[in-house]
């Protein structure tokens, strides 16, 4: 079932009509884990909020379990690259803004955000603030905030870029988790990267675009099982495939 349909979006710059992306489509079915990868600038992030409901395409359509998606969507949660954690505001506190338009009762927002830094590591946190947590904390928060909606689907902008690669790895295997565990609302990821190993050990499918005026160069299927093994020749081949493509 197609949770995701990304249907010829383009979009260009409005005072110079420039264009930036050109009649990208693909779809993501239900438990699918799909990455963007591409060129640097070539307009990755921006495809995501597009997706997202953050930016409204030059022309196309995006659509979620069949219909348009016009604006931001509570079934389609983000997380950002650089954290997004509000300073000024404790770590619960940052994940209770997931629950903003929930209509549940203050004690049970902070029951759930109590209970999403339990799970994701940050018990004992909830009264801190973000300038005490690690740069991988301070994502595990963002991403509990993410999940707090009880989103469908998790769009993810190159979450793990800022981190050193033992904390980038762990937080891997956390969203892998996610995606497999029934429990947790969240049964797609759209991820953007640049990192072309991580795309290969997480995804189902990987979408390589090419530079700008970007266009959908090849998506490619990854059919061994989770976890995957990074000196096989099975992944070597994949990653050699995907920067091959790149190259072109």
């Amino acid at each position: 079932m197609k949770t995701i349909s990304v249907e010829n979006v383009a979009y260009f710059y409005e005072d110079s009509q420039r264009e930036v992306i050109d009649s990208v489509s693909f779809s993501v079915n239900r438990g699918e884990f799909v990455s963007i990868i591409g060129p640097s600038g070539c307009g990755k992030s921006t495809l995501l909020r597009i997706i997202s409901g953050l930016i409204p395409p030059s022309r196309g359509k995006v659509m979620f379990m069949g219909r348009e998606i016009t604006g931001p969507n509570r079934k389609l949660s983000f997380v950002f690259q650089d954290f997004a954690l509000f300073p000024w505001l404790t770590n619960l506190e940052n994940v209770e803004l997931g629950l903003s338009f929930s209509d549940v009762s203050d004690d049970a927002k902070d029951k759930k955000a109590s209970e999403l830094l339990d799970r994701f590591g940050l018990g004992g946190f909830e009264k801190s603030y973000p300038n005490v947590l690690s740069g991988g904390m301070k994502q595990r928060v963002g991403i509990a905030r993410a999940v707090a909606s009880d989103p469908q689907v998790l769009l993810m902008d190159e979450p793990f870029s800022s981190l050193d690669e033992l904390t980038a790895e762990t937080l891997r295997s956390d969203i892998v988790y996610m995606l497999e565990n029934k429990n947790i609302s969240v049964n797609t990821v759209i991820m953007v990267t640049h990192n072309v190993e991580e795309a290969v050990e997480l995804s189902d499918r990987v979408v390589v675009l090419s530079n700008k005026p970007t266009v959908v160069k090849k998506v490619i299927q990854i059919r061994s099982k989770r976890p995957r093994d990074k000196k096989s020749g099975a992944f070597s081949d994949v990653v050699d495939q995907i920067y091959a493509t790149l190259a072109k």
